[in-house]
């Protein structure tokens, strides 16, 4: 290339999260101490074609965002390039549309096109790959549901927005004798749930890759209040399907197909008080999880990963994802991280320990775990966990609604 500088293009896709920023700072600075320039593609995958819209970034307009949530070059979730139709069907990518992305590249120099998404905007970055447009992906996405990587930045905060909000659900819960309901996003993963109601003493956990039955829960809270524990605290995740089956959904749909997850959080907090007679209270933390400053993880984190998918590039190493496997930060193939989500194991250490500390998912027996049934005393004579809670009529009342 003579004397000329390599030029990298960088964008973020999908929904926002915390650490975006981290990441785009970490691969600029990166960059311009390898002597190559960055320009970063505006609206994501959608300033890649017309009207192309781009930003020359360098460490001056840059700098300080490492803390700041969102992301400078902004984002979409909508649009052209909407590549994924519920969990696991692939939608293909209009060819004219991906020659158009290849001409863009030549016509701006570009050598690589570093791509920051989750599992959709990393499947259009595979679409990419097989077409032969040089692209390196990096993983991002609150729900920790991309496999092929430890962690997601943005996930760690997430988590601990979460387990805030359970902190100051605990003293309004317990000082009104109340159950209250924390309905945490996760899409069909019940990462932030499990690590969440776990951080925060939640006394049920309800998540999509255990069943659980609402008279198993009912039971938990009675057992709290045999206890003279006369308040409770409920996580569940958005994904979470009901015990008769299917999810709680809006009525409005999301892209291409996609439905858009929530009101569980009401339906349970409604039944409880149905079956209970009990207070209820529900709270929905919604896009908070996904706004403000990130995590200490997660800034260190994503700035790890801007300077490594900086090097793929200047390496030609395309078609790769940046990925976490603690201690090390590498990379893997891109198919590897989109071929299928990463879930909750119901037999994990951290489902394992919940249960051993006396977190319900309302479930009993609780599973099939092995390693759980080693530490159960099948021998007590003395657990109420069958005792059905009082009847219900179908009948929901509006004292549920949010105070």
């Amino acid at each position: 290339m003579g004397t000329s500088k390599a030029r990298i293009g960088i964008l973020t896709s999908g929904g926002d999260c915390p650490g975006l920023n981290a990441v785009i700072r970490g691969a600029v600075k990166s960059a311009a101490r390898l002597d190559a320039d960055v320009v970063g593609f505006r609206r994501g995958y959608e300033g890649l074609v017309d009207p192309v819209t781009y930003v020359a970034l360098d460490t001056t307009n840059t700098s300080g965002i490492i803390s700041r949530g969102g992301t400078i070059l902004g984002s979409t979730n909508k649009g052209r390039f909407a590549a994924r139709s519920g969990i696991d069907q692939r939608l293909e990518l209009d060819p004219q549309l991906l020659r158009d992305v290849q001409r863009t590249m030549d016509q701006l120099g570009i050598m690589g096109l570093i791509c920051i998404g989750g599992d959709g905007s990393l499947s259009v970055a595979q679409q990419f790959h097989e077409f032969g447009i040089p692209v390196v992906g990096v993983p991002k996405t609150i729900d920790n549901d991309l496999s092929a990587t430890a962690f997601t930045f943005g996930f760690d905060s997430a988590v601990a927005c979460a387990t805030d909000a359970m902190d100051r659900l605990h003293t309004t819960a317990e000082s009104h004798e109340r159950i209250m309901v924390l309905e945490v996003m996760g899409r069909h993963t019940g990462w932030i749930a499990l690590q969440a109601g776990i951080a925060g003493a939640a006394s049920v956990i309800l998540i999509p890759e255990i069943p659980w039955t609402w008279e198993n829960v009912c039971q938990k809270i009675l057992e709290r209040d045999n206890a003279g524990k006369r308040f409770s605290l409920i996580v569940v995740a958005e994904g979470a399907e009901l015990p008769g089956g299917g999810l709680v959904t809006t009525p409005d749909s999301s892209v291409v197909g996609q439905v858009r997850l929530g009101g569980i959080g009401h339906v349970v907090a409604r039944q409880l008080h149905e079956r209970l007679k009990r207070e209820t209270r529900v709270v929905v933390l919604g896009h908070l999880q996904r706004g403000g400053p990130p995590t200490n993880f997660d800034r260190a984190l994503a700035t790890q990963f801007g300077a490594h998918a900086v090097r793929l590039v200047l390496q030609q190493q395309f078609g790769q994802m940046v990925a976490y496997h603690p201690p090390d930060v590498n990379n893997v193939p891109i198919h590897d991280a989109v071929n299928k989500i990463s879930r909750v194991s119901p037999d994990s250490s951290a489902v394992v320990a919940a249960r051993t500390l006396g977190v319900s998912f309302g479930q009993f027996p609780p599973g099939e775990s092995p390693l759980l049934r080693s530490l159960v005393d099948e021998s007590s004579s003395q657990s109420t966990d069958h005792i059905a809670p009082p009847e219900t009529s179908d009948h929901y009342d509006d004292a549920v609604e949010p105070s």
